[in-house]
């Protein structure tokens, strides 16, 4: 008898009743739960994986995070077997594929896209209570990998459906904002696989060989300079950096991303705001694995803000790192590191 049979061949039961998605969700919850405790779990990353799903795309993160919590009540009061019970009752036909997939995706090692060794006697486990063959559990996986590998493509946020490349634009040696408030020397090169991306308010320039810079710009409403005076330059500049852009831009499509270093830089003439964002899994750069499947490389991102004439300017860099192939450095050396090339790189561009 395996651990596992007091939870699939359990004969316990609960007076609690689910809807399909809340059985859907169970077996989520379930699947977690069996290998953890309940102060083990990461709600969050439960509510996170099932709000990705187009099963749960009605439900706000609220909400989910409401039903992850009754859920976990159920499991704590009544125990994992009921808990399946109950789930099983109200999933059948193609949501008993979906309450597989919900369970195999808290299995899935989204780095390497396996289920990992020492969770296979789970996976079996759960395929043989929800009474599926080999072929439809099979199946289920390549399709759950398909969907994180789109998905990951698809939270590429710089732009990859804007690409600008041509001989005309590198031709020109310089990249012209097309509000005229700045130009800046393109600073890769197309014999190395240079891109000029670019969009309303933003450009960014990177190659093959890791370059990635951007400069992200905004015309500044007239309450927002009456805001950026009475907070003062550090707190503004702060605020629109911690509280805004890192929020929208990276920790949106990036959940685990987080801002390991901060600095307020100041002289008689210039005021700017830096931080280092840490991106597992973040960076614009991909890697091959041996099974075909491809994953992003962890990075670094170093982000400055500035305020020139009308505009606010929030320039970023970012280090990828090739798995070991270098030697990572403090948070302080890296950050330090990154700020001075992105100082390097603000030196060029000539503000109008």
């Amino acid at each position: 008898m395996s651990k596992y049979d007091k939870i699939f061949n359990s004969r316990e039961s609960s007076e609690e009743s689910l809807s399909p998605e809340e059985g859907i969700a169970a077996i989520a919850v379930i699947t977690v739960l069996a290998e953890s405790t309940i102060d083990e779990v990461e709600a969050e990353r439960l509510v996170l994986n099932l709000w990705d799903w187009e099963i749960f795309e009605k439900y706000s993160e609220d909400e989910i995070a409401e039903m992850v919590d009754r859920l976990l009540g159920i499991a704590e009061d009544d125990g994992l077997g009921a808990l399946f019970n109950t789930a099983k009752e109200v999933i059948f036909g193609e949501t008993i594929l979906d309450g597989f997939s919900a369970g195999v995706i808290m299995l899935l090692d989204e780095e390497y896209l396996i289920i990992p060794k020492g969770k296979q006697p789970l996976f079996k486990k759960l395929q043989e209570a929800l009474e599926l063959n080999d072929e439809q559990a099979q199946e289920i996986i390549q399709k759950i990998i398909a969907s994180i590998e789109a998905r990951d493509r698809d939270k590429e946020e710089y732009l990859d459906e804007e690409i600008i490349l041509n001989e005309d634009e590198f031709g020109k040696n310089f990249y012209e904002s097309p509000l005229g408030n700045f130009t800046v020397p393109i600073p890769v090169d197309a014999e190395q696989g240079g891109r000029i991306q670019s969009q309303d308010g933003v450009v960014g320039f990177a190659d093959d060989m890791g370059t990635f810079l951007r400069i992200d710009y905004y015309l500044i409403p007239p309450e927002q300079i009456d805001d950026m005076e009475s907070q003062g330059d550090e707190t503004y500049l702060y605020g629109i950096l911690v509280n805004k852009y890192v929020p929208e831009v990276i920790t949106a499509n990036l959940p685990n991303a987080e801002v390991k270093y901060t600095e307020y830089l100041q002289d008689s003439l210039e005021k700017n705001y830096y931080v280092l964002v840490d991106m597992p899994n973040g960076s614009t750069i991909y890697k091959s694995l041996n099974n075909g499947t491809s994953i992003r490389l962890d990075a670094y991102r170093g982000l400055l803000s500035f305020v020139n004439g009308e505009y606010l300017y929030i320039v970023s860099s970012q280090r990828s790192f090739f798995n070991g192939e270098e030697t990572l450095g403090s948070i302080q050396q890296e950050a330090e590191n990154i700020k001075q090339r992105i100082l390097n790189f603000v030196g060029t561009i000539e503000f109008t």
